[in-house]
């Protein structure tokens, strides 16, 4: 059985290390229509993380006021109310800045959506679990 704390420590480092190679993806890639859902997914990842980047500063990363405009714009209501609270913002931040630049790049960025898109994975599996539980003892009672 892999560790999981391991296995994603270990691909958050590969991926910051392979972010500090910065490389053009050919404008092609991003034109192309996809052909399919996790290619929409990633194309949408990459459009929503430079909509906000590069307002302040380097256009490709996120300030920590860009950070909090896509956080409360585009994930406000898988935040919840706490999202709209600096502290929070800081805290993620905090988290996501691994170079401590003060600023996320686009490897810090996808880490953040990796680690949410695994809680819900994980909120929604419960869920499921919980309600299949549900059904049988319900089913049992009969």
């Amino acid at each position: 059985m892999i560790d999981s704390d391991l296995s994603v420590s270990v691909c958050a480092q590969s991926l910051h290390e392979s972010s500090t190679r910065r490389f053009k993806m050919p404008d092609t890639i991003m034109s192309k229509e996809p052909t399919s859902n996790l290619e929409s997914a990633m194309q949408m990842l990459i459009k929503t993380f430079h909509k906000y980047s590069g307002k302040e500063g380097d256009k490709y990363t996120l300030s920590r006021g860009e950070l909090k405009e896509l956080l409360l714009e585009e994930l406000g209501s898988y935040l919840g109310s706490g999202s709209k609270d600096n502290e929070a913002v800081e805290k993620v931040m905090n988290d996501l800045d691994a170079n401590n630049d003060g600023e996320v790049d686009f490897t810090e960025f996808i880490i953040l959506m990796g680690a949410l898109t695994v809680a819900c994975n994980d909120f929604f599996l419960e869920y499921k679990t919980d309600d299949k539980a549900k059904g049988e003892s319900a089913e049992k009672k009969d």
